[in-house]
């Protein structure tokens, strides 16, 4: 919200300079990202009149004028814009005067002398206009300082307001706020009711109350389509980022600025029969003032007349029933819209609208009639006309309702640490608008229709400390009741296991749970992903069901900024509709891409493949206790040679692999990228240490080296070997896989370490060679397996 510092000081002069207002509304959460000059920097300015024009001897494009500036003489002017005509006025910079950092001097243009520079707007900083001459009022007094007469020594202040803040998007819930903070009367401006001049009116017929609990509208006839803006409406609107749009659409927008509430105003010559508020029916198209045509959703709210739509109720007017230079009539409408029904429709269709913008955050719904009033008054002071009664539809069922909130000193001492004086608590709630009434605990508070987000006891306490200040709040040393909560043994936090994959060389990352819908349908096909009715963007339309999209983002955002190695993980919620129900299950994810290695001299550059990764997750199951199998499947995101379900007690919990070079080409992302997910609540499993006496009786190594089918997973190997080995084994390891020269083809050699050992007795040849033949036996049968000459 920017607003002119002047403007607010017709509503409350606190005894504070630009910097110290600009301060204290930071400190009270308004924060303040800009403060400017309302203008330029120059002097030497003053109103001029053209007397005379005629073209210059040497050149079309440059006019030679003779120019008033209050002096007894004439001054000579060559100027170039193309609106520059006998009787305008116009800012004129003096010889001896500055614009900027240019100089004003006498010069000589195509042989012709000039003795000053006519201005534009935007060459005095006013606005970006300059297709021409800034262009005076015709009672302009000419010779004034251009800076008095437009009243330029004030400051933009420009403020950050967070979602909750709705009621300072007005100067008056501005003024309201800086009352409050500095203890300071707030003068609100006159704003009695117009008399009816006529009995027109125009039905109204509000179909969906819930939505539209309160509608206004006002008929006004006979209004001056040739009326101009006054300057002073303009000055304040261009402050405010407006732009003057005529006297109508201004008043309307000076009402915005002014109230915080907008309203609309419809050509009565273009409406027919009744205004209805309703929602959008099949097949119905609406033109807006920006020339775009939309087919509104069934869940968008619509003015419109008995015919046809009219506008995107609080967002934006149509084209064809706007005010136009032939208007004489006007229907002044003014509304309160549910928040709810009216949040995400303008982004849904692409526009970004200063009503939009305040009916999301919430009205006041009693300011209807204030605005409609105030709006009637200017109206008939600039064009003129007359205006009927206020026609009021209102369903007080659906209007929102404040209940008093009970506010207890022992609970501001609780989150304030201290509890100001009771007048002075009170002072400040009255101040904000708050109804007080005290109570023996404290007392009773009811909100203002105005603040959406008084809501609690919280909410006043906040208040209270905000309004009082926080850095006056006295230092105290908080104490609090510490009670022991249980670890479980048989868990593992979820930092330990954040803490084993940064060891690993993972950084940890944070994503969206909200994803484009075209990576999550790449990433989890046939999975259906809850779409949001709400969308920030295009990207972020859907809940993610896998950590996948979001990890693919981060590589490639890396990529990007010349990061060629790559080890990322994230823990979150991924979210799966099942039936009517919304499961959110916990997962851990990674991702990994470039040399398994750090670059060094020690070793050389070698891809990380998918046994690196293997490895990674292997650790995490391991420290759980938890035994998995890691089996060969196809999985539409993965590389259908190097992907693994992981399994534990015979249920999928997560998986494993390189992704699919399709995928990867359509997500930009490198085709040897390795993805994995695993079910967070497995690896969060823990296993209590058991003793387990030491043998004091030597262990025997041998190792076997068995041919099998290629197709043979080493795996299901390892598990015939420990079921035959029996409890002699003590450790399994396979140090050897080997294809090609002397292996026939269509199979493979794997070579196995094992460890035996008992632990009541040294263990013979003899014993070690029943245990041997007894494996090779059975591998033999179970796989076809031959020993390896």
């Amino acid at each position: 919200m920017k607003f002119s510092e002047a403007w607010l000081r017709e509503w409350v002069n606190p005894n504070l300079d630009s910097a110290q207002l600009a301060e204290q509304l930071t400190m009270a959460g308004l924060e303040v990202d800009a403060v400017e000059p309302a203008a330029g920097d120059f002097s030497g300015v003053v109103v001029a009149e053209v007397l005379a024009v005629e073209p210059h001897p040497d050149a079309d494009k440059l006019r030679v004028c003779q120019v008033s500036a209050g002096e007894a003489e004439p001054l000579q002017i060559v100027c170039g814009a193309p609106n520059v005509r006998a009787g305008m006025k116009a800012p004129l910079a003096t010889v001896g005067g500055r614009v900027g950092d240019m100089k004003i001097r006498k010069a000589r243009l195509r042989g012709v002398p000039s003795h000053g520079m006519l201005c534009s707007a935007r060459e005095l900083g006013l606005s970006d206009e300059h297709e021409g001459l800034m262009e005076l009022p015709a009672d302009a007094p000419v010779g004034r300082d251009i800076r008095d007469y437009l009243a330029l020594d004030d400051t933009l202040i420009e403020i950050d307001l967070t979602p909750n803040r709705g009621d300072c998007l007005g100067m008056e819930g501005v003024a309201r706020e800086v009352g409050a903070l500095t203890g300071t009367d707030v003068r609100t401006p006159d704003m009695p009711p117009v008399a009816p001049a006529l009995d027109d009116s125009f039905d109204i017929d509000v179909q969906a109350p819930e939505a539209c609990p309160r509608y206004l509208g006002r008929v006004i006839r006979g209004i001056d389509p040739q009326a101009q803006t006054p300057l002073w409406m303009k000055e304040k609107l261009r402050r405010g980022g407006l732009r003057s749009l005529g006297p109508v659409v201004d008043v309307t927008n000076y009402v915005l600025l002014e109230l915080g509430q907008p309203m609309h105003a419809f050509d009565l010559a273009q409406l027919s029969g009744a205004i209805e508020v309703r929602y959008a029916r099949a097949g119905e198209s609406l033109t807006l003032l920006d020339e775009r045509t939309i087919e509104p959703d069934s869940d968008t709210l619509l003015i419109c007349d008995r015919n046809r739509p009219l506008a995107l109720a609080g967002v934006m007017g149509g084209e064809h029933s706007g005010i136009s230079d032939s208007t004489r009539d006007l229907f002044l409408e003014v509304a309160f819209f549910a928040p709810e029904k009216i949040a995400g429709r303008a982004r849904r269709y692409g526009l970004a609208t200063d009503s939009a913008y305040r009916f999301e955050r919430g009205v006041d719904a009693g300011l209807q009639a204030r605005a409609m009033e105030r709006a009637t008054a200017l109206l008939l002071e600039l064009v003129g006309g007359e205006a009927g009664p206020v026609n009021e539809v209102v369903s007080e069922v659906h209007l929102p309702r404040k209940t008093p909130i009970v506010l207890r000193r022992r609970r501001i001492c609780r989150l304030l640490g201290f509890v100001p004086e009771d007048a002075e608590v009170e002072d400040i709630l009255t101040r904000l608008g708050v109804d007080v009434e005290t109570i023996d605990e404290g007392w009773r508070a009811t909100p203002p229709g105005f603040r959406f987000d008084l809501n609690i006891e919280a909410d006043l306490i906040e208040e209270v400390g905000r309004v009082f200040g926080y850095n006056r709040l006295p230092t105290a040393n908080n104490t609090g009741r510490l009670s022991m909560r249980p670890v479980p043994e048989t868990g593992t936090p979820l930092e330990r296991v954040k803490a084993m994959l940064v060891d690993r060389d993972y950084h940890e990352v944070i994503s969206y749970s909200f994803v484009d819908a075209d990576s999550q349908a790449l990433m989890a096909p046939g999975v259906g992903a809850v779409a949001l009715a709400n969308p920030i963007s295009s990207e972020m339309s859907v809940m993610r069901t896998s950590l996948w999209p979001g990890l693919a983002g981060v590589v490639r955002f890396n990529l990007a900024r010349q990061q060629s190695r790559i080890r990322i993980f994230e823990s979150g919620l991924r979210f799966i509709q099942q039936d009517t129900e919304l499961k959110q299950e916990r997962v851990i994810a990674g991702a990994v891409v470039g040399d398994r290695l750090p670059e060094q001299w020690a070793a050389a550059a070698e891809p990380v493949d998918f046994f690196d990764v293997k490895g990674d997750v292997q650790i995490l199951l391991d420290y759980a206790g938890v035994e998995a199998v890691f089996q060969a499947a196809e999985h539409p995101a993965l590389h259908p040679g190097q992907s693994a379900r992981i399994q534990v007690d015979g249920h999928p919990v997560g998986w494993l692999g390189r992704v699919h070079p399709q995928v990867a080409q359509k997500l930009e992302i490198p085709g040897r990228t390795f993805l994995f997910e695993l079910e967070l609540d497995v690896v969060l499993k823990g296993r209590v240490p058991s003793f387990q006496k030491l043998s004091r009786f030597p262990s025997i190594r041998r190792d076997l080296a068995v041919v099998v089918d290629g197709g043979t997973p080493a795996a299901a190997l390892c598990d015939t070997i420990r079921r035959q080995a029996g409890p002699l084994l003590k450790d399994l390891r396979v140090f050897d896989v080997y294809e090609g020269k002397g292996i026939e083809s269509g199979r493979k050699s794997i070579a196995f370490g094992l460890i035996l050992q008992d632990s009541s007795r040294t263990l013979t040849d003899e014993d070690v060679d029943a245990v041997m033949t007894g494996i090779t036996a059975q591998l033999e049968q179970e796989f076809g397996a031959t020993l390896r000459e």
